[in-house]
């Protein structure tokens, strides 16, 4: 007969394979803003607040969007290794950084697209160059759709030259603002490092062009000079030549709708990295708030806009790098 203690060694592997595939989630600055504390029933996802950005992100919303992408990876997982969840969200009124409780609910047989979906994360890259002008597959977009709203969100698409270029207007005005803001320029540079460094987290210099030796002046050029004129016009020339924009929003702007807005984006993204579609962030335009609300006007009012993505196909780009296990999961029960 299988004992208690031979079956929870077993359990918490699992769980750490899991947590394993949740942390390839994409997070912004790739500060990977999370934290995991594995349970005798399940699993707790931790919003790492010492990873905030308090200048681009006062109110957390993008840290709680990371963790929301996590956390759909870490259900997806779950899932494929045949384990039915039950997922509270925000289940502690007096501790916000508890972002959920993923409990293990029996077995479950894993779809054919679950298993789909869980192949493409190692797949799933953020490609921040120019995209070939072929249009996306009208047929993955509907998908997207479906797969925004299973997760209680929707989801906008500009596609005409006249509507990415308005699109284009905000992002660059964007760039500008941020740029002349020198807290932002040194909030940033903290997250930009050399092709070389040890370092398992943040942008080293190859995910925006920059070869080994200059990468090593990165972090210092970004902190030190006003770089807005010529990332707005680099930015306005990808918004533009992209063959499709995308908003992904809430009818509201809580918490739970900016974890929700994560999950959406994890499945949406890992949907794309399927079909061999790539996408990279713009999210200036609502990183500044003056802005937001102008994208918002732009998608019809259909909620609040919570991430500005960018999808086409493009050129292999290197995965970043990402934190050791050990070093996101806090201790075990």
């Amino acid at each position: 007969m299988t004992t208690k203690t031979s079956v929870q060694p077993l359990l918490t592997d699992r769980i750490r394979d899991a947590v394993q595939q949740a942390i390839q989630a994409p997070s912004n600055h790739n500060t990977q803003p999370w934290l995991f504390r594995i349970r005798n029933d399940g699993v707790e996802l931790i919003a790492d607040k010492q990873r905030a950005c308090r200048v681009v992100d006062p109110d957390d919303r993008e840290l709680y969007i990371s963790c929301g992408a996590a956390l759909y990876q870490l259900r997806l997982a779950m899932k494929a290794d045949g384990l039915a969840t039950l997922v509270t969200i925000l289940p502690s009124h007096s501790d916000p950084d508890l972002v959920a409780r993923v409990l293990v609910a029996g077995s479950h047989i894993p779809s054919s697209d679950e298993q789909t979906l869980l192949d493409a994360i190692p797949q799933r890259r953020t490609n921040r160059f120019p995209f070939e002008s072929r249009e996306v597959d009208p047929g993955l977009q509907v998908e997207w759709m479906s797969d925004v709203r299973s997760e209680h969100a929707w989801i906008h698409y500009f596609q005409t030259d006249q509507q990415k270029h308005a699109v284009a207007d905000l992002v660059s005005e964007g760039d500008r603002l941020q740029a002349s803001d020198r807290h932002f320029r040194r909030e940033l540079a903290k997250w930009v490092h050399s092709n070389q460094s040890s370092r398992r987290d943040g942008l080293p210099g190859y995910t925006h062009g920059v070869s080994d030796f200059a990468s090593n002046f990165d972090s210092f050029l970004v902190r030190t000079f006003d770089w807005g004129d010529g990332k707005a016009a680099k930015d306005r020339q990808l918004a533009q030549g992209s063959p499709l924009l995308a908003v992904i929003g809430t009818r509201t702007d809580t918490m739970a709708d900016w974890i929700a807005s994560g999950q959406a984006l994890a499945k949406m993204l890992l949907r794309a990295a399927s079909w061999s579609v790539d996408a990279s962030f713009l999210n200036q335009p609502i990183e500044v708030e003056t802005l937001r609300t102008k994208l918002m006007d732009l998608t019809g009012n259909e909620g609040v806009p919570q991430i500005l993505l960018r999808l086409g196909y493009g050129s292999e780009v290197k995965p970043t790098p990402r934190r050791p296990l050990d070093e996101v999961i806090l201790e075990q029960d």
